[in-house]
C-alpha cells in the first residue's frame, strides 16, 4: 500500500514538474515573439522616421539621417542574404561571422549617429560629419561585398548545375532520338504466296480411300485380284498394311453385270 501511495505521489510530481517546464517554455516563446514584434514594430518606425528626416529635414539633421538610413538599409540586406545562403552554402559561415564583426561597428556607428542627432551645437556635429561620413562608406562598402560576393557565388552555383542539367537533358534526349530500325519483318515485303487452287494439299498426295468404296472392296467389287487397301485412321496416323491372302474364286452367281436385270424372287402359289 505505501508503495503504491509512492509511486503515486512520484507521478504527480513528475506531471507538475513537466506541467512547469512546459509552462516555462511556452512563456519564453510568446516573450521572444513579442519582443521580436515589438523589435521589427520599432525598427519599422524609425525607418520611416529616418526617410522623412533625410528627405524632408535639410542641413545636419537631414544628412545624420540620411547617413543612418544607409547604413541600416545597407546591413540589414547583408544580414538577410547571408543568413538565407548559410543554409545552402556551409562555406558562408566564415563570411558571417566577419559580417557579426562588422556589425558591431556598425551599431557603434549607428549610436554615434542617433546621439549626434540631439547635439545641439550644430558646428561641432558639422565638423564631424566628414569622418562619419567616411566611416559609413567602409562599413557600408563592406557589407555590400560580403552580399555581392554572396549572391555571386549562389548564382555561380546555379549555373553550373543549369549547364550540366542542360548537358544531361541534351544526352537524353539524343539517346530518345536514336532508334533503330525495327527489327519485327514487314508483313507486305514477307515472300508469301498462296498454293495453286489445283495443287494438292500435303495430306491429299495420299491415296483416299471413302467408306463407299472401302464397302465395294469388302463386297469384292473393287480391284481385279480382290486386294483391299484401308484409308488414313483418324489420328493421322498411315494405316498398317494386311497380311496377303489366299486367292479363291469367286461364285458365278454372285457376279451381276449392268445390262442384266435384277432377278425377281420365285413365288410359289
Amino acid at each position: 500500500m505505501e508503495a503504491a501511495i509512492v509511486i503515486m505521489a512520484l507521478l504527480f510530481f513528475a506531471f507538475v514538474a513537466l506541467g512547469v517546464y512546459a509552462t516555462v517554455k511556452a512563456v519564453k516563446a510568446a516573450k521572444r515573439g513579442v519582443d521580436r514584434t515589438i523589435h521589427q514594430a520599432r525598427r519599422t518606425v524609425e525607418d520611416t522616421t529616418l526617410r522623412a528626416k533625410s528627405y524632408g529635414q535639410g542641413g545636419v539633421g537631414g544628412e545624420l539621417a540620411q547617413l543612418r538610413l544607409s547604413l541600416r538599409t545597407s546591413m540589414r540586406a547583408t544580414q538577410d542574404a547571408l543568413q538565407a545562403g548559410v543554409a545552402e552554402d556551409a562555406s558562408l559561415k566564415e563570411s558571417l561571422e566577419l559580417f557579426q564583426r562588422l556589425s558591431a561597428h556598425g551599431r557603434e556607428l549607428d549610436e554615434d549617429l542617433k546621439r549626434l542627432e540631439r547635439e545641439p551645437d550644430r558646428a561641432r556635429v558639422a565638423g564631424q560629419l566628414k569622418g562619419l561620413r567616411e566611416r559609413t562608406e567602409r562599413i557600408t562598402h563592406s557589407a555590400d561585398s560580403l552580399r555581392w560576393a554572396a549572391r555571386d557565388r549562389a548564382q555561380k552555383f546555379a549555373e553550373d548545375d543549369l549547364s550540366s542539367l542542360s548537358a544531361q537533358i541534351d544526352l537524353e534526349a539524343g539517346a530518345l532520338r536514336h532508334w533503330s530500325g525495327s527489327t519485327a519483318q514487314d508483313p507486305a515485303s514477307d515472300d508469301f504466296s498462296w498454293p495453286d487452287a489445283g495443287a494438292p494439299a500435303p495430306d491429299a498426295e495420299r491415296e483416299q480411300v471413302w467408306p463407299a468404296e472401302t464397302d465395294a472392296r469388302a463386297d469384292g467389287s473393287g480391284g481385279a485380284d480382290g486386294d483391299v487397301k484401308a484409308g488414313p485412321r483418324p489420328d493421322g496416323e498411315a494405316p498398317d498394311r494386311q497380311a496377303p491372302q489366299a486367292i479363291t474364286a469367286r461364285d458365278p452367281r454372285l457376279t451381276t453385270y449392268p445390262w442384266e436385270k435384277t432377278a425377281r424372287p420365285e413365288t410359289t402359289n
